[in-house]
């Protein structure tokens, strides 16, 4: 099997299956395939200028895999979102109390944007919050968001 590949693997193979990792980047929407196939079609390109060795193809190929994964991490990914379980919100988020929190109580707010799906919300306080004032999100405690005047 690796006589075959030595022989008869092409550089355009190379292109070939840089553009299926490419065309399956676009159902997964992840961008982590996108690089693979990049650095395939460049692998392909590559081989096609100098005629390039199946183990240089394979070295090249992983390198610049590894150089676009890091990258991706480390440059690209968007890092502004926090998680908390399925809760999907950035502790930006902010919003105008509809209803006055007290102390450990509970009222309603209205965010700028949907938090979760929603703008309105029960929301709860560590301090007395008055309704119209401004307040961002501190964390969600499942049905509740805990939030603090801005």
């Amino acid at each position: 099997m690796l006589e075959y590949l030595t022989n008869d693997l092409l550089w355009w193979h190379w292109v070939v299956f840089g553009l299926i990792l490419i065309t399956t980047e676009m159902f997964l929407g992840t961008f982590l395939m996108l690089g693979l196939g990049v650095a395939a079609m460049i692998v392909g390109a590559a081989d096609k200028l100098f005629s390039l060795s199946l183990e240089m193809e394979l070295a090249l190929w992983i390198l610049l895999s590894l150089i676009s994964i890091v990258l991706w991490f480390k440059y690209l990914k968007d890092t502004t979102v926090e998680y908390s379980g399925q809760s999907n919100y950035s502790l930006t988020t902010q919003g105008v109390v509809e209803e006055t929190i007290e102390a450990n109580g509970r009222g309603k707010v209205k965010f700028d944007t949907p938090v979760l799906g929603n703008t309105v919300w029960n929301a709860t306080s560590k301090e007395d919050i008055s309704a119209g004032n401004r307040i961002k999100i501190v964390e969600i405690k499942g049905q509740l968001i805990v939030v603090e005047a801005v």
